[in-house]
């Protein structure tokens, strides 16, 4: 354990910051996940723009690599203009 009250605090607040990163990255997983599962186009087209919104937002934050980021908007993306 920690003896200084810096690292006691530094401890404190990347623990808050880590359970604060995985609600927000395992809430664009269940995005992703709800948007892989659509079949219609224009739920999709709806969808879509929040989505990316949320990707951007994560890779601006590091909570995501800004590759990973672009990974999944161009998958998203692709899989919007295939469906019929």
């Amino acid at each position: 354990m920690a003896n200084h009250k810096s690292s006691i605090k530094r401890i404190r607040q990347s623990n808050a910051r880590r359970l604060h990163n995985r609600y927000y990255a395992k809430t664009m997983r269940n995005a992703l996940k709800r948007f892989r599962g659509l079949t219609e186009k224009t739920e999709a087209e709806a969808l879509l723009p929040k989505l990316h919104a949320m990707i951007d937002k994560l890779a601006k934050r590091n909570i995501i690599h800004k590759n990973k980021a672009g990974n999944l908007k161009s998958k998203t993306t692709r899989q919007l203009a295939r469906m019929a």
